[in-house]
């Protein structure tokens, strides 16, 4: 029998990731909600196919978007997914563990850790691992939080324990490294937008410090190195992607001047 649970889902033109997503849990829950922000390929299709309920937002930004979604649910419990997400076999069984051995009942909400696969590996140390993410959790008074770049789930105040749950989450978030490249700027488009919006000016000391940090935390810290090259090559990256965020309001206040001639 399904699940007293909904699960929750955006997209865009991601009828190959969504089937994997949607393979790995499936009969799992009791509804499965799709928001889709204008997809051209077989999304609709394949949500369709494993009995989803399609409906049309544009574009909110995440947070947002995954709001209108979480509207949508009708169940008692939600499951978030992302497209380019699914759950192992071992987490699938902890789900069903978690409300057949009423954990639903003493908690309100479950935590997993999410395991990224990148460059032809499952990368288990640094700061991509374990990445505990609050993705099971009662509906009532649930939203999503957080900065448009970084959501996160906002249980209600006095909201019971979450129990982590045994099992990953698997993410595939970056086909290679050129993907993950091209995120780069997105990300530190909006990074900027917040700072501006803070009214946060540039300073020298973090720009240099915090690429810094996150490379020592990431590979030395939090065991990069033991993940080889794409241990190394995901710290590296990490480090810069700090750089180029905090540089951003450099620029920003200091724009180019075309030169005297």
């Amino acid at each position: 029998m399904p699940l007293p649970l909904s699960i929750s889902i955006i997209s865009k033109n991601e009828e190959a990731n969504l089937r994997r997503c949607l393979e790995s849990a499936a009969d799992l829950a009791a509804e499965i909600i799709v928001v889709d922000s204008g997809s051209t390929d077989a999304t609709h299709a394949v949500a369709r196919e494993f009995g989803a309920r399609v409906e049309h937002q544009d574009w909110l930004g995440h947070r947002d978007q995954k709001n209108v979604a979480l509207r949508l649910c009708t169940q008692p419990w939600v499951l978030a997914l992302d497209c380019d997400e699914e759950l192992s076999p071992k987490l699938r069984r902890s789900i069903q563990d978690f409300f057949a051995q009423g954990g639903h009942e003493q908690n309100d909400g479950a935590i997993m850790p999410r395991k990224v696969f990148f460059l032809g590996r499952w990368i288990t140390h640094g700061d991509w691992y374990p990445d505990r993410k609050l993705r099971l959790f009662k509906r009532a008074g649930a939203l999503w939080g957080g900065s448009p770049e970084h959501d996160k789930v906002v249980l209600p105040e006095g909201a019971r324990p979450c129990l982590i749950l045994d099992g990953d989450l698997h993410h595939y978030s970056f086909r290679d490294m050129s993907h993950y490249i091209s995120k780069i700027n997105v990300f530190a488009d909006v990074f900027l937008q917040r700072q501006e919006a803070d009214g946060v000016r540039w300073a020298l000391l973090p720009t240099l410090t915090r690429p810094l940090w996150r490379f020592f935390r990431a590979y030395v810290l939090r065991r990069g190195f033991l993940d080889g090259f794409p241990g190394l090559w995901i710290a590296a990256a990490t480090a810069f992607f700090a750089f180029v965020r905090y540089s951003r309001k450099y620029e920003a206040e200091h724009p180019a001047k075309p030169p005297q001639s």
